[in-house]
């Protein structure tokens, strides 16, 4: 089966233009001979407008050039199709990147798209919330939140709200519900 790529890049993700990313993206899947469409991400996660597309132009991998939270809404948006996805990391935080050996370096990146080796990876739901990858509850999730939520991007804002939440962190309240058993538990923070 011959492959057609449609990439998702997210605008605004890690700290720098895209511009270099489209041209990239361009460049390197046009030498290898790969048809393929380039979107933006959306903020809202609904992908739905992009199904009909999908469907009727016959895409077998969806790149996706953002961050984690980009990845994980373009999963979820997305999951009930049979596709490939694929991660070209322009984020500010890249764990799932990370964790599955994708380098940060998006030539490199780009290659393993092309080599078309997937690999299955779980997703689940927490609290009615779809995740694909690291999910954490509590002081973890207080600091992805302001993180999320602050203008600045990179490496010192994530550290600036860690030390921010770190002295006035507390413990929650958790109930954890798998099948039949139920868990109650005080803790600073659950990651999954």
């Amino acid at each position: 089966m011959s492959r057609k790529l449609l990439y998702i890049v997210n605008p605004v993700s890690g700290t720098g233009t895209k511009a270099p990313v489209h041209d990239l993206i361009r460049s390197k899947t046009e030498a290898a001979g790969f048809p393929f469409a380039i979107f933006p991400s959306v903020a809202s996660g609904d992908y739905n407008f992009l199904l009909e597309e999908i469907t009727s132009q016959h895409f077998t991998d969806i790149v996706i050039a953002g961050g984690d939270g980009t990845v994980n809404q373009v999963v979820h948006g997305l999951s009930g199709l049979d596709l490939q996805f694929g991660i070209l990391p322009c984020g500010s935080g890249n764990g799932l990147a990370f964790s599955a050996g994708i380098p940060k370096n998006l030539d490199k990146a780009i290659d393993i798209v092309f080599r078309g080796h997937g690999v299955r990876s779980d997703a689940f739901m927490i609290n009615d919330r779809f995740a694909c990858m690291l999910c954490g509850l509590g002081f973890d999730a207080q600091v992805a939140h302001d993180f999320a939520n602050d203008p600045n991007r990179g490496l010192a804002t994530y550290i600036r709200q860690t030390v921010k939440n770190f002295f006035s962190a507390r413990t929650w309240p958790f109930v954890i519900t798998t099948g039949t058993r139920e868990i109650h538990s005080e803790a600073f923070f659950i990651s999954i």
